[in-house]
């Protein structure tokens, strides 16, 4: 089990106030990292979940949809600890829209948060990496990244470059010390889905394309971020571990 132990290490996850960031932050403070919590809004929550299991919690207030913030975030979270061994890139947002009706505005906000800001936070905390030979870096894509997706053109796109970067990363960085992999969650009880879930009908038909029956939770996450952000880990470069309850093997 020490191969999954994270004692010593510094991880930053963004979308840290709730939902699937919230769940992984506490996954990763069980297993004995210090927690830096990026989040639009208080991570006070979150912190509170941390320090109940005896971890440090360190909360950055950023909107990735704003450019500038990623030199803020970079600045805060050094100036913390001195240094960043996992990046957790989960923050996420959803735009549903008929193809035909979806703005430019909409489209060029989702690719912000969701896609540019992953490449930027992983360029500027992989330099850091590199100079330390070390680092774990899990990017939070989509089953969405792998399929098509219905009336979510731009999150679609999104999740895919997640996906491309993910890649292109782990083949650049393998051989300097640092692990590039991605997460695809299926569909989860979270904010994100809310709406959809407001929908019984809906929500009832996807429920019984899932083979485990059920849709995701924080908790899912919880053993698959652990160990892609662990020792466990360290001999898988590129790869999506696809957290859906089987829905898209089914």
């Amino acid at each position: 089990m020490e191969l999954f132990r994270l004692d010593g290490k510094v991880a930053l996850v963004t979308g840290a106030t709730k939902g699937l960031g919230a769940g992984m932050a506490v996954a990763l403070a069980e297993a004995g990292a210090k927690i830096i919590g990026v989040g639009t809004s208080s991570t006070e929550n979150t912190k509170k979940r941390v320090e109940a299991v005896d971890s440090e919690f360190y909360g950055i207030q950023a909107d990735l949809s704003k450019p500038e913030s990623i030199s803020h975030i970079i600045k805060e979270a050094y100036s913390a600890y001195g240094r960043i061994d996992i990046l957790v890139n989960n923050a996420g947002v959803l735009h549903l829209s008929d193809t035909e009706s979806h703005s430019d505005e909409a489209w060029d906000f989702i690719i912000q948060v969701n896609s540019k800001a992953v490449f930027q936070l992983c360029r500027e905390v992989g330099a850091h990496m590199l100079e330390q030979d070390y680092g774990k870096i899990i990017n939070i894509s989509s089953i969405h990244g792998l399929g098509g997706g219905y009336k979510v053109a731009s999150y679609t796109a999104s999740k895919h470059a997640v996906i491309g970067i993910t890649k292109a990363l782990a083949n650049e960085w393998a051989d300097r010390g640092i692990n590039v992999n991605a997460i695809a969650p299926g569909y989860m009880v979270t904010d994100n889905t809310f709406n959809l879930r407001q929908n019984r009908e809906k929500t009832d038909e996807i429920t019984a394309r899932i083979p485990k029956k059920r849709w995701g939770t924080p908790d899912d996450l919880k053993g698959p971020v652990v160990f892609l952000a662990s020792e466990a880990s360290d001999y898988v470069n590129g790869h999506v571990l696809v957290v859906d309850g089987g829905l898209t093997n089914a």
